[in-house]
């Protein structure tokens, strides 16, 4: 049976929900403390988070010679949404947020910002390192700081979503496709902002 994005995006939503919803608070923080400290290492190098991300895998995900793509991606968004959950409490302020993609959570950090067209040079120009990385290692590099920014703002993003844009990702003749939709995502969304913006600033002006 191949593994498809749809098998990613499913489950990782349910460890994303599991750790969001569970009532064993003091396994949460463990859980979240281990998946932070797995960024910048590769899946089953650190023993301590093979629950994490493993159980209840379906074996079809599992790697048979080093990490699987499923892993890899399963792995990077769990460990990013772990970074930017820190500082907000579950489950009351979850920054998994599904249907809120890549780029449309890149653009809301403009947000707030006085020059919004300043503001998001400086996003695009990051948003792009992380779109043209060329692996997953240099991905989740560049995404970690979008992320920080992210958590930062209290911006929330789609991880079980990403895990399958990470998914596809790992196929270099889907990466155009994903880089394009990634790109259409953040224009999308900064179109709406700043046109609201616009807006805003006519009414105030009449």
């Amino acid at each position: 049976m191949s593994v498809k994005a749809s098998d990613v995006c499913a489950f990782t939503k349910r460890r994303l929900e599991f750790l969001i919803k569970t009532s064993n608070e003091s396994g949460r923080k463990a859980a979240l403390a281990n998946l932070r400290r797995g960024i910048g290492h590769k899946p089953g190098e650190l023993p301590e988070l093979w629950g994490e991300f493993l159980s209840q895998m379906p074996e079809e995900m599992y790697g048979f010679s080093g990490p699987s793509q499923a892993e890899n991606a399963v792995y990077t968004a769990l460990t990013l949404f772990a970074l930017h959950q820190q500082g907000h409490e579950l489950p009351g302020d979850p920054m998994y947020r599904e249907g809120v993609n890549l780029g449309t959570a890149a653009a809301r950090l403009i947000i707030g910002e006085t020059d919004a067209e300043s503001a998001f040079d400086r996003v695009r120009r990051r948003f792009n390192m992380t779109a043209t990385a060329s692996d997953t290692e240099e991905f989740t590099q560049h995404l970690r700081g979008l992320v920080q920014l992210m958590r930062a703002k209290g911006i929330p993003l789609d991880y079980a979503g990403l895990a399958g844009d990470i998914f596809l990702y790992q196929n270099a003749e889907l990466r155009p496709e994903i880089r394009l939709r990634w790109g259409q995502e953040l224009y999308r969304e900064y179109d709406k902002l700043t046109h609201n913006r616009k807006d805003e600033n006519n009414e105030k002006s009449e």
